[in-house]
């Protein structure tokens, strides 16, 4: 495969495109003092308040240690908050603060102007086009996922 072929492979693509809007996040974002990967784990919250962190660190794809740290940090800067799981003493239940929902209409006016900026000469049929195959990629691989996941156990 040649050096031009690779750079234009889906695979690389998605992963240039992945990092370019991760930068251009944090850029826009700096007087926040949220990375984005902490933007995303607030929008994934904002989304599914009063899930536990196991099911969150699933939803972000990350170990649950590592999302454990990451709510510790989030919870000290006020940004989160923990309370105990009444079915499951063992386990701590995620949501949103005060602080946190103050601020996702800034946060939502900036993922706006990174997606324009990003998205700027597309026409609204190629968009929806690309989302489309994406969202048909995302459920091929995860399907498959699936049935990995079945035999395995």
């Amino acid at each position: 495969m040649s050096d031009t072929t690779i750079k234009h492979s889906l695979g690389f693509l998605i992963t240039d495109a992945h990092r370019l809007l991760r930068r251009r996040f944090e850029e826009k974002a700096r007087g926040t003092g949220l990375t984005a990967t902490q933007w995303q784990m607030l929008a994934r919250l904002s989304h599914n308040e009063g899930i536990n962190q196991v099911r969150l660190a699933q939803l972000l794809e990350v170990e649950p240690m590592t999302l454990c740290r990451l709510v510790d940090r989030m919870e000290e800067a006020g940004w989160v908050a923990r309370e105990p799981d009444p079915g499951d003493r063992r386990a701590r239940l995620l949501y949103l603060t005060d602080k946190t929902r103050g601020q996702l209409g800034a946060m939502r006016e900036v993922a706006r102007e990174v997606y324009a900026e990003a998205l700027a000469g597309i026409s609204p049929e190629v968009r929806a086009i690309v989302t489309e195959a994406l969202c048909t990629l995302i459920r091929n691989l995860s399907e498959r996922e699936a049935v990995l996941g079945e035999d395995a156990a």
